[in-house]
């Protein structure tokens, strides 16, 4: 071996079998002459088995939404926010798109504070006898009957605004929870082949946010290192530049790889068929806002059930047809296990014991404002909510950056 050869080997260090390399990951060289990879890294496979499905997380949170669209009592609320809260701390993925639960938290609390603002500017028609502050009132023309600028504001009517804020605010919340759990790739690779144009550009929009989110902080992390003002509207301006260009890069490189995966190939369906498809599919729909509506009233209750569950065949049946133009196939599909399921029990069960709750006691559930009395908290309902914690002890942890050895023996060089 030549002089330049040997120096060249002595610092490539020792030789390591292609095999027993993660792609994509690059080892580490540990003490006793062992490589060491991040856990990540070593086999994709078992964390693919190991991850939820996406479609349970949102299922398990629009349950919880649902939930809170059927009482005001702002305990309950309260109650499903810690709930929701308490998973994403511990389930959320170390992922860019998991950032956007605290994004919503702001939100929710936007909309609490600009409904109480409106209540308090332009009144309630809740009337009440507690007057916290008068303020002065602005007299409107006769064609503005109804409304008021200014005048009394009572403790009765921006409760019953703090109530109604909340349910909102807690919908919201958990829109931001599902957000952050469900992976948005793996949820479109998920969808019926008919939905796929549809879920492409649902995905675009639920990753927008988040990637937004993440390159305002970037940016703002940078003009801090270089000593840059970063805070008020001078400094929301100059970094609003750059997010709008890395947004229009992003939509760029997207379109391209688009283009390039052969977004958009339809396979030749025949004609009958297709309109077998959108018939089933629309009367399906059709079916299904019949079949909502007959539940909902009280005249409706005996069609009711019989006319959603045939809108509802009917539509799985047209988007079966459909998904038969889409020439796709799906890489490692994401299998709907048992943890699946329960995680969707858990939060349907939220969503039906609390619609129990409100039909047996509506009382509780709503409090009243008038007069004005402390609400107080029903047991059974909030044990309701509490089986919505359940994916917190049946779903599998985030991965961690922890690094373990590669069991490769390697000799230790002298």
């Amino acid at each position: 071996m030549q002089p330049a050869e040997a120096a060249d080997s002595h610092a490539a260090g020792p030789a390591v079998p292609a095999g027993s390399r993660a792609a994509g990951a690059a080892p580490v060289p540990q003490r006793g002459g062992t490589l060491s990879a991040p856990a990540s890294a070593l086999a994709p496979h078992q964390r693919r088995g190991a991850a939820l499905h996406p479609g349970a997380w949102w299922l398990w949170a629009l349950a919880l939404g649902t939930a809170a669209t059927r009482t005001t009592n702002p305990l309950l609320l309260a109650l499903l926010v810690t709930v929701s809260a308490y998973v994403v701390t511990t389930r959320r993925p170390h992922a860019p798109w998991s950032r956007s639960y605290g994004a919503f938290v702001k939100l929710a609390l936007a909309v609490l504070l600009i409904r109480l603002l409106f209540t308090t500017v332009l009144g309630s028609p809740i009337p009440g006898t507690h007057t916290l502050v008068t303020l002065p009132e602005v007299p409107l023309p006769d064609w503005a009957q109804g409304i008021r600028l200014g005048g009394r504001v009572t403790a009765e009517g921006l409760t019953f605004a703090l109530y109604d804020a909340m349910k909102l605010a807690t919908l919201l919340i958990c829109v931001g929870a599902a957000n952050a759990l469900a992976n948005p790739s793996r949820l479109l690779k998920s969808l019926p082949g008919a939905l796929y144009e549809m879920g492409v550009a649902v995905v675009v929009a639920l990753t927008f946010a988040p990637n937004l989110i993440a390159d305002v902080q970037r940016l703002r992390a940078a003009r801090r290192l270089r000593g840059r003002h970063d805070k008020g509207v001078r400094g929301l301006l100059q970094v609003g530049l750059p997010v709008l260009e890395g947004a229009l890069e992003r939509s760029v490189a997207l379109a391209a790889a688009m283009d390039a995966r052969g977004y958009g190939r339809t396979a030749q369906v025949p004609a009958p068929v297709r309109r077998t498809t959108a018939a089933l599919t629309l009367g399906g729909l059709l079916g299904v806002c019949a079949g909502t509506y007959g539940l909902l009233t009280a005249a409706g209750g005996t069609y009711g059930i019989p006319v959603l569950l045939a809108g509802v065949a009917a539509a799985v049946a047209g988007l079966w047809l459909g998904g038969r133009r889409t020439v796709r196939t799906r890489y490692r599909p994401d299998r709907w296990d048992t943890r699946a399921w329960l995680v969707t029990a858990s939060g349907v069960a939220v969503a039906a014991l609390l619609f129990l709750a409100a039909a047996r006691d509506p009382a509780a559930l709503h409090p009243g404002v008038v007069p004005l009395v402390a609400p107080s908290l029903p047991l059974w309902p909030a044990a309701a909510v509490l089986v919505g914690l359940l994916p917190a002890f049946v779903t599998p942890a985030p991965e961690t950056t922890t690094q373990t050895p590669v069991k490769t023996a390697v000799k230790e060089p002298s």
